[in-house]
């Protein structure tokens, strides 16, 4: 190997673990004391990764990377250092009607407001999660079923040619999670799945240790799940089955359809329709209707879930997303007795340690790894 190469593997193995020794490091990567030495030698003295007594870790002063998270409603953004640590972050929200180049636009935007309010430090890479398959291959956004006109986008490309840096675009749920692997409740699970639930809903995939994205990068999108084979020929537009009910959106419609439409409440646009918080306050509130809409929603998410568990047999299954917060501990209860009915001996289930944060360090993740990914040589000399 070269040892370009070498330090692409070196930089991965230490991301991934975060301080390693070098007796770990060897281990790992079955390369000889020697090799490895030299490889760790230049890369200390480019000031990409630091060694200690204690072990090996990068450098948050090299550098800082961007993490975007792009959902069906809303932006986040999170500033990080080198080491993958949080530096600062901002919010905004994703208006359906915009289209991609306004929306990129705003994108931008986020990104050099962070990048502005903390000078100092080059800006090494972008990672953005977007909610939309990505082709494994030309790395495009291939259809966003929630964001009208997202489909085929170039979005790495296009903030590629307005930041000059390296850029990883990847499914929402794909990083989610990665971020939870990396950070969360998923450490040191080889087999699992994340389940997103937010405006729409999809999973993200670990078999082995590595992220599956299968055929066309639309591994785990649950949105076409069928959980009634009765409705087979069914045609479920841009929704699919199974997202037109468990959804936000799908709760949001339900709700309005069971309880009408809340009073004094005001819907903006798409965003503001396929909002359902007010099905989770009217259950806090008491409302039996509202109850038994969501236990029968949670119920066929269950069904959902042990569906994943017959296909792929994981650790663990975590449950993820903004729609987690309106009632997590019923939800996790009946998916639970659900998963537990159908599988005995089902393995756990249990909430996101990163909540609405898994998505944006599943970002910062791929960010870093895209600093030093093969299409972009990692720059062994500091500018």
């Amino acid at each position: 190997m070269t040892l370009e190469s070498d330090s692409a593997r070196v930089l991965r193995e230490v991301l991934r673990r975060g301080e390693v020794s070098r007796r770990a490091l060897e281990r790992a990567l079955g390369n000889g004391p020697e090799s490895l030495n030299q490889c760790l030698a230049q890369l200390v003295k480019a000031g990409v990764l630091r060694a200690r007594d204690r072990g090996i870790s990068f450098n948050p002063a090299f550098g800082q990377v961007v993490g975007v998270d792009m959902g069906a409603s809303n932006l986040r953004f999170a500033l990080a250092d080198f080491s993958g640590a949080p530096l600062s972050g901002v919010g905004g929200k994703v208006r359906p009607e915009d289209g991609p180049q306004k929306t990129i636009a705003h994108i931008a935007k986020g990104i050099r407001r962070l990048v502005r309010v903390r000078r100092g430090a080059a800006l090494r890479a972008i990672g953005i999660s977007v909610p939309s398959p990505v082709d494994p291959k030309s790395r495009i956004a291939t259809f966003a079923n929630n964001l009208p006109g997202w489909k085929n986008i170039d979005l790495r490309s296009e903030l590629e040619r307005l930041f000059r840096v390296p850029v990883e675009i990847e499914n929402d749920a794909n990083l989610a999670a990665v971020g939870e692997y990396w950070r969360g409740v998923a450490r040191g699970k080889d087999n699992f799945v994340f389940v997103a639930l937010g405006t729409g809903i999809g999973s993200g995939i670990f078999a082995d240790g590595r992220l599956y994205r299968g055929r066309t990068g639309s591994a785990g999108e649950l949105f076409r799940l069928n959980v009634d084979w009765r409705r087979w020929a069914e045609v479920f537009p841009d929704t699919g089955y199974f997202e037109h009910y468990v959804s936000g959106m799908g709760i949001a419609a339900a709700g309005r359809r069971v309880l009408g439409t809340p009073g004094r409440r005001k819907f903006s646009g798409l965003a503001g329709a396929r909002d359902a918080r007010f099905v989770f306050d009217a259950m806090r509130r008491g409302n039996p209707k509202a109850r038994a809409l969501l236990d029968e929603i949670f119920t066929m998410l269950g069904v959902g879930v042990a569906n994943l568990v017959a296909v792929l047999d994981p650790d663990l299954i975590v449950l993820g997303g903004g729609l987690i917060k309106g009632a997590p501990e019923r939800m996790l209860s009946i998916v639970r007795k659900v998963v537990g009915t159908i599988h005995p001996g089902a393995p756990p289930v249990k909430l996101s340690a990163l909540g609405d944060r898994a998505q944006t360090f599943g970002a910062i993740y791929s960010a870093l790894d895209a600093a030093f990914g093969a299409e972009f040589p990692f720059p062994l000399k500091t500018h």
